[in-house]
């Protein structure tokens, strides 16, 4: 067996026995599943504690829903909600 696939069933058994255990909350953020025993009260909230020194030129959404940055704040989170958070680079 792969180590990577030794990787991914102790990640399920842990994410199960963690979530029966805790109680937390799940939620996917750019398409991977993080687990929080408290879920962050806001998009703020979460945001900050992804990207603590929010740049300029993010956009996120929130199940497939754009929330400009001038909501983060009362947008409230719940558990199995799927964010999207988008930077804006130079390049050409």
């Amino acid at each position: 067996m792969s180590s990577m696939v030794r990787s991914a069933l102790l990640w399920s058994f842990l994410k199960f026995y963690v979530h029966i255990e805790f109680k937390g909350m799940e939620i996917t953020i750019n398409h991977q599943k993080k687990f929080f025993e408290e879920l962050p009260s806001s998009l703020e909230a979460l945001m900050q504690l992804t990207i603590p020194e929010v740049p300029r030129g993010i956009a996120v959404a929130l199940n497939n829903q754009v929330v400009p940055r001038d909501q983060w704040a009362s947008k409230s989170l719940r558990e199995n909600d799927t964010i999207l958070i988008i930077t804006a680079t130079q390049g050409g």
